[in-house]
């Protein structure tokens, strides 16, 4: 994986093979980042990265300026990865080893982006119970945005505060806004 801009770009980032993880595929990630640099200055940004795996995503919003980022995951390896990673580029992230759930339903901090890349195998349920979480306990600030990746295969259309959806490749992003 790759950063694709700002301060660290073109650098590349070379995960452990054993991290039980799917990374955002660079393609996916330029996308999404596209529509991400037309709605925020990104140095204004707090972030919540859920189900953070590689960090990946983390560290495209570190080297385009944002200070505040949060990466939550479950897994040791990844937590330990993230870190390394974040202290070698000098980049201010923040990782709380966590279920993504039971920090959801814990947290009182407020996010202009929370993105979420949990397993593409969860059921629509869990998927949907992301969304119920973050819009239950007001985790975004306003104008803020939540960001489910998942598989072209599942649809989130009929979910609350869903707005729209973009794919890239076998990659979908749904969006999701305070109404």
């Amino acid at each position: 994986m790759r950063i694709i801009s700002g301060l660290h770009k073109s650098r590349k980032i070379v995960a452990p093979k054993h991290l039980p993880v799917r990374p955002t595929t660079d393609m996916a990630k330029e996308g999404l980042f596209n529509i991400l640099n037309n709605h925020y200055y990104f140095d204004d940004l707090v972030v919540l990265d859920l189900f953070a795996g590689t960090g990946n995503i983390s560290y495209e919003f570190a080297s385009r300026g944002t200070e505040q980022i949060i990466c939550v995951d479950q897994d040791f390896g990844c937590i330990k990865f993230i870190n390394q990673t974040a202290e070698t580029f000098k980049m201010p992230i923040q990782t709380i080893k966590s279920d993504v759930f039971k920090f959801l339903e814990n947290t009182n901090q407020q996010f202009n982006v929370i993105f979420a890349d949990p397993p593409y195998g969860f059921s629509d349920e869990l998927f949907l119970k992301i969304s119920e979480l973050v819009f239950k306990n007001n985790l975004l600030l306003e104008e803020g945005l939540l960001i489910i990746e998942h598989s072209k295969n599942t649809d989130l259309s009929n979910a609350l505060h869903y707005s729209y959806s973009k794919s890239y490749g076998g990659n979908r992003f749904s969006f999701f806004e305070i109404d």
